[in-house]
């Protein structure tokens, strides 16, 4: 088994999901006691968010380029940063690197593919909708997205960071969540485009086919450990 490094902690709750559901994916693929061999770099996630809500992405990008080289030197060989919105600095921390960064991108469009599906709607931070890093990488693999309205999204934003993030979940929010998605026109699939969004909701909960980032992007982890 290869080893894969991880780059948590953006947020604490959804690096969890990540460990879980990568453990899960080599037990059920290998059977028995077996489980992911992993080096991760959990950050502390304060000091990220004030970085990317004051648009200081080069710092930003350079906390995850020093936390990724520690991991490559510790014996990681493939980078997975745990956060969809971080993968805007994506190509910044893969410049620093002798090994591949695992894109959670090329796994999400890969899925979306998948499930035969082309235009998906995208329900993530602020950042991930609006900023053009994310729609264009999946564009580039044939996929076009979708964004909810501006009120959607910034209500979306505050759910993730303001309850999601900080382990707190609300039926109250989760009904809002499907209302957005309900509003999407013609989408034909839903991606969990944030890395919380499925502690919140789950595929059985949406009617059209579900991409959950965290999940594919486990799954791309574990394909690379089991090569």
């Amino acid at each position: 088994m290869r080893t894969v490094g991880l780059l948590g902690g953006m947020s604490a709750e959804s690096t969890t999901y990540y460990y879980q559901a990568m453990n899960r994916l080599v037990r059920e693929r290998l059977g028995g006691l077996h489980s992911i061999q992993l080096l991760m770099w959990s950050v502390d996630f304060a000091p990220i968010a004030q970085m990317q809500a004051q648009g200081d992405w080069n710092r930003a990008g350079e906390v995850l380029a020093q936390a990724a080289q520690r991991l490559e030197r510790a014996g990681a060989e493939a980078i997975m940063i745990g956060a969809n919105t971080m993968h805007l600095v994506a190509g910044q921390v893969q410049a620093a690197l002798g090994v591949p960064l695992l894109h959670i991108c090329d796994a999400t469009a890969d899925a979306v593919k998948a499930a035969g599906c082309s235009r998906p709607l995208l329900l993530a931070t602020r950042f991930t909708m609006e900023k053009p890093f994310y729609r264009e990488r999946l564009q580039a693999r044939g996929v076009a997205a979708s964004i909810p309205d501006e009120a959607d999204r910034e209500r979306l934003h505050a759910i993730i960071y303001d309850e999601l993030c900080q382990g707190v979940i609300s039926p109250s929010s989760k009904a809002e969540v499907l209302a957005m998605i309900a509003r999407a026109g013609d989408a034909d699939s839903v991606i969990f485009g944030c890395t919380e969004i499925g502690l919140l909701l789950s595929p059985e909960d949406v009617a059209a086919p579900v991409i959950d980032t965290a999940l594919v992007h486990a799954e791309a982890g574990v394909n690379f450990a089991l090569g």
